[in-house]
């Protein structure tokens, strides 16, 4: 039931409202701010959805400079979940990164405080913005982020990961046919890192480009468009590919002449896979199932498993996993990703292809994950990525894998980040 106005609501205050649910369901419950959305902002306008969801995107894109603004304006820190300092955050951001006018702005936060500390948000809102601030840039990383990642990957990670985060993520194309790549190329404008790729060079309405209607192409990030491709041409052999939705790899593999089995657990994405391969007039059969308790009837010519995993490699568009994710969330993850991986190898033809990827920074779902496979399954062994099958400007590891990082292509805008790696189950019993 869509939650009605209530009388005293002035003019952009429900848009606000929705947006302090939305925060909290983040920041408090750890809910993905895509999924949480839905319920905060029921009964608003697209207009105000998408208001909402900026509001807390920037919101979350900034948090460890505003609350370094609103802690420099009183006397004692704020609790972190207090909504005091919650409302502030959403006061400030439309000021400092969303162009609205400080009277507006705190029109519609006092009422968001009614039987609180309305006094201390006026003060605060008003003691900082007659100081004109401006949020630096890039964003300040959270410091238990900037911790792990330089850990794991040295100091000069955290650094590109924010300046990285600064900027708008590029939007990568992948299309039905790579031999046109050069013909789409032109039409669209862009530029293209791999055969059967193309990156806009401007944001645009996506489905009113050249080629959408007719299925000529799909979004896709060129690092995620990567997994697909190590599998090469499929010669109608049957592959398998797991945790299927939205389909961008699914698509990849049937426009690659694959036989695709496409399995996922969330029936609304794969009703999203199947409105995509309609519009591109690509088949796959779909299976909606729990791939701990599914299994298929015969064993597969290869296997994609983009496992479930923390995507902290999308930081960029949902900076809502940097506030979300911690040890406890990759350590539950990771120990998900090894299940799926052990059932997986079940299902491969002795010669077949495992590939295995996911959009994180984590070691522990990336290396490590591939480092505890190997060495309980000594049937597979590593084939390694070839500098040929990758797009330009991204190389192999020493060990063959894939690793795509904030520096990744961040000259041309920078890529998602990925980890694949491809192995091959022996011929012998």
């Amino acid at each position: 039931m869509p939650r009605p106005s209530r009388p005293e609501d002035a003019p952009g205050l429900p848009a606000r409202r929705a947006a302090l649910r939305l925060l909290d369901a983040v920041l408090r419950r750890g809910d993905p701010l895509e999924l949480a959305l839905h319920g905060a902002a029921q009964g608003l306008s697209p207009a105000d959805r998408a208001l909402v969801h900026a509001i807390v995107a920037e919101t979350l894109r900034h948090l460890p400079d505003l609350d370094a603004l609103i802690d420099s304006a009183t006397r004692q820190p704020l609790p972190p979940d207090a909504k005091a300092r919650m409302v502030l955050r959403i006061a400030l951001i439309q000021v400092l990164a969303l162009g609205t006018a400080p009277h507006a702005a705190i029109a519609t936060a006092l009422p968001l405080v009614d039987g609180g500390p309305r006094k201390l948000v006026h003060g605060v809102f008003g003691t900082l913005t007659r100081a004109n601030p401006v949020l630096p840039s890039p964003p300040t990383l959270p410091s238990e982020v900037a911790t792990r990642w330089a850990g794991q990957w040295g100091e000069a990670m955290p650094k590109a990961a924010a300046q990285a985060y600064a900027q708008r993520p590029p939007i990568d194309l992948t299309l039905r046919d790579a031999t046109e790549t050069a013909r789409w190329t032109e039409i669209l404008g862009g530029q293209s890192f791999a055969p059967g790729h193309v990156r806009l060079s401007e944001s645009a309405s996506i489905p009113d480009l050249p080629g959408f209607a007719e299925g000529a192409w799909w979004v896709q990030d060129i690092a995620a468009s990567i997994p697909a491709r190590l599998l090469g041409r499929g010669e109608q052999r049957h592959v398998l590919d797991l945790c299927a939705a939205p389909g961008g790899k699914t698509m990849q593999l049937a426009a690659a002449g694959w036989r695709v089995t496409a399995i996922d657990q969330s029936q609304k994405r794969l009703e999203r896979l199947g409105e995509n391969l309609t519009r591109t007039g690509l088949s796959a059969d779909i299976v909606q199932a729990d791939l701990r308790q599914w299994a298929p009837e015969h064993a597969a010519d290869a296997i994609l498993l983009d496992a479930p995993c923390t995507a902290t490699g999308i930081y960029r568009r949902h900076p809502d996993v940097l506030h979300r994710i911690g040890p406890r969330q990759i350590a539950e993850l990771a120990e998900l990703q090894a299940e799926l991986l052990a059932r997986a190898a079940q299902w491969l033809k002795p010669g077949g292809t495992l590939i295995y990827a996911t959009c994180s920074l984590e070691r522990a779902e990336g290396e490590e994950q591939i480092a505890q496979f190997l060495s309980g399954h000594p049937g597979f062994t590593p084939r390694p990525a070839t500098a040929a099958e990758l797009p330009g400007g991204i190389a192999p590891t020493d060990q063959g894998w894939i690793r795509t990082l904030p520096d990744s292509l961040a000259e041309q805008g920078g890529t998602d980040g990925f980890f694949v790696a491809r192995l091959v189950r022996s011929t012998k019993p």
